[in-house]
């Protein structure tokens, strides 16, 4: 009986491990990147994201094959004559995300991801197939004879194009970008994305927060009331989701001491009873 039910043993663990090896792996989910140079163009005309590339050497390896293709840069000609782009571009520079586009460089796994391709071999082996690719080195040759570098060209002699730059200052997009400005919620949002450690990347996101660990988030059990006035209202100890430098509690809660509540002031000693006579 246990030579059988061994035997059955044996036999499961064998199936199992054929069944595990022949199931597909998931992958990684990959980046998200473009695949057409107009796709790109309006990436990196984006002042919101336009440091994708540098940021993530599996984006970057697509990258550096789109910019060295003769069709990006006949691409971004024709883009460069139309003015919308360039309202377009001017507008996200306006918008608090592209700071924080530029601060999430302060992420420490951004230089990991870096680290780590510098020691792979894939890395450096898919940018130079790149750089040696003959179908490329081809399509550079036959850029004199390609229709959209003609088109780009011709483009120049084409009368609607400098009656869209004349219209330009009419447009109401370019008369919603001159008025942002004006706007203070625009810069409540740059003080805002300043302040914000999510804009550093994932690993300041709990920086200067009461919440993190080793200070208390809640208020004490007890609160003497002597000394320090009326007791808290309710949800005075709860932790905000960001730190507010203007909140004068939030100090007090972030170098607190973690479990130590204020001890009360000793009680003031009864006057002497007057002497009777």
């Amino acid at each position: 009986m246990q030579v059988k039910t061994l035997i059955a043993a044996i036999a499961l663990g064998t199936l199992s491990s054929a069944a595990l090896a022949q199931a597909p792996a998931q992958p990684a989910a990959a980046p998200q990147v473009p695949q057409t140079p107009e796709a790109w163009l309006n990436r990196m005309s984006d002042m919101t994201q336009n440091m994708s590339a540098y940021k993530d050497p599996k984006v970057f390896v697509p990258w550096a094959n789109a910019v060295t293709e003769p069709a990006f840069y006949t691409t971004m000609g024709n883009m460069m004559m139309d003015p919308a782009g360039w309202t377009r571009m001017m507008g996200t520079a306006m918008d608090p995300n592209a700071y924080r586009n530029v601060a999430s460089f302060a992420d420490p796994n951004v230089y990991m991801k870096w680290l780590a391709a510098s020691m792979d071999p894939n890395f450096y082996t898919a940018l130079l197939t790149q750089m040696t690719d003959p179908g490329k080195l081809m399509r550079w040759a036959m850029l004199p004879m390609d229709p959209k570098m003609w088109s780009m060209m011709m483009n120049t002699m084409n009368p609607a194009m400098y009656m869209k730059w004349m219209m330009a200052p009419l447009d109401p997009r370019a008369m919603q970008l001159m008025m942002t400005p004006l706007n203070p919620n625009m810069y409540m949002g740059w003080l805002g994305a300043g302040m914000d450690p999510k804009s550093y990347g994932p690993m300041w996101s709990g920086f200067m927060n009461p919440a993190m660990p080793g200070v208390p988030a809640a208020a004490p059990a007890a609160w003497p009331t002597a000394g320090y006035g009326a007791a808290p209202a309710a949800g005075y100890g709860a932790a905000p989701t960001m730190f507010n430098p203007f909140d004068p509690n939030a100090w007090t809660q972030m170098f607190a001491i973690p479990g130590m509540v204020p001890a009360a002031p000793a009680a003031p000693a009864a006057p002497a009873a007057p002497a009777q006579k």
